[in-house]
């Protein structure tokens, strides 16, 4: 599939991942080499998958560590070629601290890292089993972030790098649900998960409390599609797995994810 071609059936926002993933995908077919993407989210990996389609020269695989890791790198690699764990150069963090006086928090570790200067690209999940924290970085990375981190808040902590072998396992606090909506735009769902009115969701877009795959969203006709994400502050995230058919009455049958705050 070109990339014009593509263009059409994702959002004008999307256009910088499509162009990203584009030249990556052409360089692998020029240079004829494995070529590793940064940590995408479900739906930059969405993208990517349909961009690819069905071509017969370059494959791709992801990693994440986790197997149910959200965030993940892609490797593109010419058909003659066989990954490795190493190729995806992912290192696993983890995070010693009190655990017995101290409690800690998802946006406070991601906070922290967002402070030391380095960019969401290199970060992978954020892992707890309730107890233990690690997290996932690009290897190249590692080094610098436990030298970086020694405080999350106000509590102090230790960072070091372990093997793959220790990966907890985290918890999982999603829900899955079936719902029936009369159309895909974003506040139609929105009222429909959290119980919310139309006019209730359209308020929160405006206040800027909408999420849509990690960017800030302000239009309330924006109609989702697999993969997507949605963050709405106050209330938790939301994931639409597939769209699995209408209903009789014409309701637009939906798999979603749903993790309340």
């Amino acid at each position: 599939m070109t990339k014009n071609s593509i263009y059409q059936h994702f959002r004008k926002e999307e256009e910088a991942v499509i162009d990203d993933i584009y030249n990556t995908l052409e360089q692998v077919r020029n240079e004829y080499r494995p070529i590793l993407t940064r940590f995408l989210n479900p739906r930059e990996r969405f993208i990517a998958s349909t961009l690819l389609g069905d071509d017969e020269q370059i494959k791709m695989k992801s990693c994440g560590l986790a197997v149910t890791a959200e965030r993940k790198r892609i490797l593109f690699y010419p058909e003659y070629y066989s990954p490795t764990a190493a190729d995806f150069e992912l290192s696993l963090l983890k995070i010693n601290y009190p655990a017995k006086f101290a409690e800690l928090e998802h946006r406070q570790v991601l906070g922290t890292l967002m402070n030391i200067g380095i960019k969401r690209d290199i970060i992978g999940d954020i892992l707890t089993d309730g107890t233990q924290w690690q997290l996932v970085v690009d290897t190249q990375m590692a080094d610098y972030v436990c030298l970086q981190v020694d405080h999350i808040g106000r509590i102090k902590v230790k960072l070091e790098i372990v093997a793959p072998e220790q990966l907890v396992v985290p918890l999982n606090e999603w829900e899955h649900k079936q719902i029936s909506v009369s159309s895909l735009r974003i506040d139609v769902l929105i009222a429909a998960i959290y119980n919310l009115s139309r006019q209730r969701a359209k308020d929160l877009l405006l206040a800027q409390k909408i999420h849509l795959n990690w960017m800030l969203l302000e239009k309330p006709d924006v109609e989702l599609g697999r993969e997507d994400m949605v963050s709405v502050r106050g209330h938790g995230r939301f994931r639409v797995n597939d769209v699995t058919g209408t209903s009789k009455k014409g309701k637009i049958r939906l798999d979603i994810l749903v993790l309340e705050n």
